[in-house]
């Protein structure tokens, strides 16, 4: 299917384990390339004290091109990805080659913080987007806005990871993943 796409999910310590690996899992299942990367070198503890390996660290991430990043929320994880210059930076230079940026939970606070939400429609967990420059669409699982695309929470993440290869590959891809999964 994608096999040509490449998307970058960086981790950071205390990330939410259900919204990584079910965004790593099912665009890869798309045959989507998919790196994860971590903020620094080793593994990353997440946010229920599970422990992951990413592919590379960021700065060596950061040497390839992608066609859409992908921020996981969780706390402290969205806090870590926010305080990192090399995301907002990275943000930035995603929406300013017109290339998609997605986040999910608090992670879409990167995005707003990285000054890519004013007058875009978007949602988070709960809370996380009051006070931005975003159009905060609060009852919606999935919100996309032109090239960002943006979630609520670890209940949504298999809706946001269909969502992310329907923008990527068309509605018949994600048909492909998505009906072996037996969703009801």
């Amino acid at each position: 299917m994608g096999s040509e796409i490449s998307v970058l999910v960086p981790l950071a310590e205390g990330f939410e384990e259900l919204e990584a690996i079910t965004i790593i899992d099912l665009l890869r299942r798309a045959g989507i390339r998919v790196v994860v990367a971590g903020l620094s070198e080793g593994s990353i503890r997440a946010s229920h004290n599970t422990v992951h390996l990413a592919d590379m660290t960021l700065d060596e991430a950061l040497q390839q091109d992608y066609e859409m990043v992908v921020l996981p929320g969780g706390l402290p994880g969205a806090n870590h990805l926010n305080a990192d210059p090399r995301i907002h930076k990275l943000i930035q230079q995603m929406a300013a080659e017109g290339k998609y940026t997605a986040a999910i939970c608090a992670a879409p606070k990167v995005l707003a913080d990285a000054g890519v939400l004013s007058g875009i429609e978007a949602t988070s967990y709960p809370g996380f987007l009051q006070g931005t420059a975003a159009t905060v669409i609060e009852d919606a699982d999935v919100v996309t806005d032109g090239k960002i695309i943006t979630s609520r929470g670890p209940g949504t993440a298999m809706d946001f990871a269909l969502e992310l290869i329907e923008a990527l590959l068309g509605a018949e891809a994600r048909s492909e993943v998505e009906t072996p999964l037996v969703r009801g």
